[in-house]
């Protein structure tokens, strides 16, 4: 597998990215506000993320999402090792993550790689999505930030 950085002009993996958030005008916002990185397998993209700078020496992580008959071999935990390592590099000092309360796996998987829980947005898919979202059988609701030091 390799990682590289999406180039000028070139279209982001749509079908990869609404993996993880389903409202294609919140992603496109933050693909082309954002640097996206692709996963790839002989040419064929697996896997995606974006950082975002938001603050000075601040960056978010957002939308990592895994093509889903590859998913539990690691790559998601290789996506975001590579993100945390890519933000040190380009020097910032704190790299954020926000995902929804019922995505209990990806939870799990950024505390393994070293974020902790900073907070809660209370009710911020009830507000920002029109249709209700749900997970592991639970309504997603609230966005759960994290965040780690670099």
């Amino acid at each position: 597998m390799h990682i590289r950085r999406l180039e000028e002009g070139e279209q982001a993996p749509m079908d990869l990215l609404l993996l993880a958030d389903p409202s294609e005008k919140f992603v496109a916002d933050y693909v082309k506000r954002g640097n996206c990185w692709i996963a790839e397998v002989s040419d064929t993209a697996i896997g995606v993320y974006v950082l975002i700078g938001t603050r000075p020496e601040t960056v978010e992580l957002v939308n990592v999402a895994v093509r889903e008959d590859v998913q539990g071999q690691g790559i998601g935990r290789r996506l975001v090792l590579h993100a945390i390592e890519t933000a040190r590099k380009d020097g910032f000092r704190t790299i954020e993550i926000g995902t929804g309360n019922s995505s209990v796996d990806q939870l799990r998987l950024y505390q393994k790689c070293g974020f902790r829980i900073v907070g809660v947005d209370i009710d911020f898919f009830v507000r920002h999505y029109d249709e209700p979202i749900y997970e592991n059988g639970i309504q997603c609701r609230d966005m759960i930030r994290l965040n780690q030091n670099l």
